[in-house]
């Protein structure tokens, strides 16, 4: 299956803090590479990196300059290679226009949260209707303690939680977009049934 016409977003804001307050949280540099390296691995179209921020922007940007740029480019290039598919935005409507102008069609959302919702769609189902369906996808994944619940609601789907052996139900993002992406672009394992 090709992953080419999907995209992922890490949303800083809106996202909700312990507190259930709106907040922006701050880009960490593990989300950066890590998460640049797993798109990269998924043969994904882009990483959007969406904070409204002019500082944590000229962070990401300084990052990129080092890694895509300057030393860290002949020091690690596939470390360049990986972080070549990362673009900041400033808004969620920024990155769906930037994937708009880039495919011609306004991308599918799919939003991601550790809470079940009644219309939450599962692995298998999304699998197959992003190796069947025409794209683009823009899966959002939210830092803090999730994307606050319009954007969510407001989806053309939910995926459901990452359900582990446990009760614990806390992954870092990085760890969340790993699982998600291999449940849904990687080779199948165990058949693509219903679950």
């Amino acid at each position: 299956m090709s992953a080419a016409c999907v995209y992922i977003g890490l949303v800083h804001y809106p996202v909700y803090n312990k507190k259930g307050e709106l907040i922006a949280t701050s880009v960490t540099n593990l989300d950066l590479h890590d998460i640049s390296r797993i798109g990269a691995t998924y043969a994904v179209a882009g990483y959007l990196v969406i904070h409204p921020h002019l500082a944590q922007q000229r962070l990401v940007a300084e990052i990129l300059h080092y890694w895509v740029e300057g030393y860290g480019a002949e020091y690690n290039p596939d470390r360049k290679q990986a972080l070549q598919g990362l673009t900041t935005v400033s808004s969620l409507a920024e990155a769906i226009g930037l994937i708009e102008r880039n495919e011609g069609r306004r991308p599918k959302i799919v939003t991601t949260d550790a809470r079940l919702f009644p219309n939450s769609i599962g692995y298998c189902p999304l699998r197959r209707k992003i190796s069947t369906e025409e794209g683009p996808w823009l899966l959002l994944f939210g830092t803090g303690f999730g994307l606050d619940r319009q954007t969510t609601e407001s989806a053309d789907y939910i995926l459901e939680p990452v359900w582990g052996r446990g009760e614990y139900n806390h992954l870092s993002v990085r760890s969340a977009v790993a699982i998600i992406l291999d449940r849904l672009l990687g080779p199948s394992f165990l058949g693509d049934k219903e679950n």
